[in-house]
């Protein structure tokens, strides 16, 4: 509660610009948990003289006998007040750990200007969120409760700390790394907040201000950050008896995430040793801006936003965000490569039905201007979709960009993670109803991107028919498709038809159709469809039903990186993602068909 409440105090003193060694503290509550709050809040700059403590029986004074110990003398002052209502005059500050409604609106309203008031009395705070706010407009207010803002709640502690402390076998838990847990949680408040967070509380916004001075209970990111600072002071403090990397210590933190974020850490780490320069048309959107502060502080790529300077700036002021310096800002209409954008787009197109004008009018959408960036080699790789159709973002790249050598169509691929596995899906995105042929080329694209990932991919050809039970035409085809694989004499793993239990339960496999390419291998991890139906219906009930984590589209086939968003998903942490996806794309020089 102490280290919790700590880290509160400290940014509601920030945003109230008063400082901790300057401020009148009253406690509420002289038991374990405010002496030790009061403690150490002195160990964060509170002065003795300007802390009053207040327990059942009045105001801890010295000469004081009643209901004395060591620990209440050590806070006992030369003063003449009594009372709680004393005590509060001109107060900054009121901590309570005691019981519910002591506090009254009258002692509120004699507080100081801008007050703070944590009532952290469980399960019903010393004075309620609605009588404080009632009795000042201006305080700034936590409680134990989830139903109120600010919560202290002691879950954002013990777990972490301990974690910290224990992975670097620190022989105890000294007042340093306390500070340090406290003070990584003062700056994680401070942080733009993620969407999955947003929405796993059922907020609209969530931003540091009076009313979020606490990161959330349940915010994924507190691991990270709270534990490596505890085990970053232990190690400087010497009682650390393992001395870590800390970057290490934060992807092996990352990997008690769950397998998306430890499978995106390889990948994030990967891409980063070669940043690229990546566009990204929607520049103007939130969760673009929220994104490009990740891949700033990752060093993955070198962000160049597509839209209005003025309206980015000042969404970023609005976001708390401090990246102006580490993005470019690009507004189409006025770019000085408008002109010479227009004119390439014209003499790719002029054969197409393109006229002048109506070159000079498409370059203008920020679409078409950022894949001509990627075209004439201004950018590395391209991001886009939040807000648009899939349509709007593939039609400029094929137009442009087109497709590599010896590549007929494209197609998109899905990275599902679902408990500790990983399965990538094709084609759910692009072509509706593939030939055999077509197929066959889906799959020999998705083997090059998935090993192109690091994955050793294990392909199955899907169907309702498992090795031939079926001879309907629709059977036919993908057993001909994965033929027509074979026939080119690629090394590729890949068998089919089969059913999607046989591809993913190695025991079906291996008992069952022992002859299978596929027996003894563990099962396919790469999961070609039959029709866009099947596909995109199977990722989303998974990714819906099944809780898995889908990274995706990722586009194959196209000449240059283009990688489109899922409309609708602002979480920032999947545009970090697919912005990982494109620089490994940029990275790599190979024609996924010559592998």
């Amino acid at each position: 509660t102490a280290i919790i409440s700590g880290a509160g105090l400290l940014n509601a003193l920030e945003i109230v610009n008063k400082r901790i060694e300057d401020v009148k503290i009253v406690f509420m509550g002289a038991g374990a948990a405010g002496i030790a709050c009061a403690k150490f809040y002195v160990t964060l700059g509170a002065t003795l003289e300007n802390v009053t403590m207040v327990d059942s029986k009045g105001v801890i004074y010295k000469g004081r006998t009643a209901g004395m110990n060591p620990y209440k003398e050590i806070f006992a002052k030369e003063t003449d007040m009594r009372t709680l209502e004393d005590a509060m005059k001109g107060a900054d500050v009121f901590a309570g750990v005691s019981i519910a409604n002591v506090l009254t609106r009258e002692m509120v309203r004699s507080m100081a200007d801008r007050p703070i008031i944590f009532a952290m009395a469980n399960p019903d705070p010393e004075i309620t969120y609605e009588e404080a706010k009632a009795a000042r407009s201006d305080v700034i207010m936590a409680t134990g409760r989830s139903d109120y803002p600010n919560q202290v709640n002691n879950v954002l502690g013990f777990p972490f700390i301990f974690r910290g402390a224990l992975d670097v076998r620190a022989t105890s838990i000294n007042e340093e790394m306390k500070v340090a847990a406290a003070k990584a949680l003062a700056a994680l408040a401070k942080e733009p907040v993620p969407f999955s967070v947003i929405k796993a509380y059922r907020s609209e916004h969530i931003e540091f201000g009076p009313e979020y001075i606490i990161p959330k209970p349940f915010d994924p990111r507190v691991l990270l950050w709270e534990a490596s600072a505890v085990a970053k002071a232990a190690m400087e403090t010497g009682v650390a008896r393992v001395n870590i990397d800390l970057d290490e210590y934060k992807e092996k933190l990352e990997d008690r995430l769950g397998m998306s974020r430890h499978v995106m850490r390889k990948f994030i780490n990967k891409a980063k040793k070669a940043p690229k320069r990546i566009v990204y048309p929607e520049g103007e959107h939130d969760s673009i801006l929220k994104a490009c502060e990740i891949i700033l502080d990752e060093q993955l790529a070198h962000p160049v936003l597509l839209g209005r300077p003025e309206v980015i700036e000042e969404k970023l002021a609005n976001l708390h965000l401090d990246i102006s310096k580490g993005i470019e800002i690009i507004h189409p209409p006025i770019s000085p490569n408008l002109e010479k954008y227009s004119n390439a787009l014209y003499d790719l197109r002029k054969r197409k039905g393109v006229v002048k004008m109506e070159a000079q009018r498409l370059i203008r959408n920020n679409n078409y201007f950022a894949t001509m960036m990627l075209k004439l080699g201004d950018a590395d790789g391209l991001v886009s979709g939040l807000t648009q159709q899939y349509s709007d973002v593939i039609r400029p790249a094929l137009q442009i960009i087109g497709m590599r050598p010896g590549v007929r169509k494209v197609a998109g691929l899905y990275m599902m993670m679902i408990k500790d596995q990983i399965y990538f899906f094709a084609d759910a995105t692009v072509n509706v109803e593939p030939s055999a042929e077509d197929l066959a080329d889906i799959a020999i694209l998705a083997n090059s991107e998935v090993r192109r990932l690091g994955v050793d991919p294990k392909i199955a050809m899907l169907s309702f028919s498992n090795f031939g039970s079926s001879r309907h035409p629709l059977a036919e085809k993908v057993r001909n498709a994965t033929k027509l694989v074979r026939e080119r004499g690629l090394d590729i793993l890949i068998d089919g038809e089969m059913q999607a239990d046989t591809a993913v339960v190695p025991k079906i496999i291996d008992e069952i159709f022992p002859f299978s390419d596929l027996a003894g291998k563990g099962g396919a991890n790469v999961l070609i469809f039959p029709n866009l139906s099947a596909g995109n219906v199977a990722y989303k009930l998974l990714q819906r039903l099944g809780n898995a984590v889908a990274v995706g589209p990722i586009l194959m086939g196209m000449e240059k990186p283009v990688h489109v968003l899922q409309i609708g998903d602002f979480d920032e942490i999947d545009v970090v993602y697919m912005t990982a996806i494109a620089v490994l794309d940029a990275q790599s020089e190979n024609d996924p068909l010559s592998n």
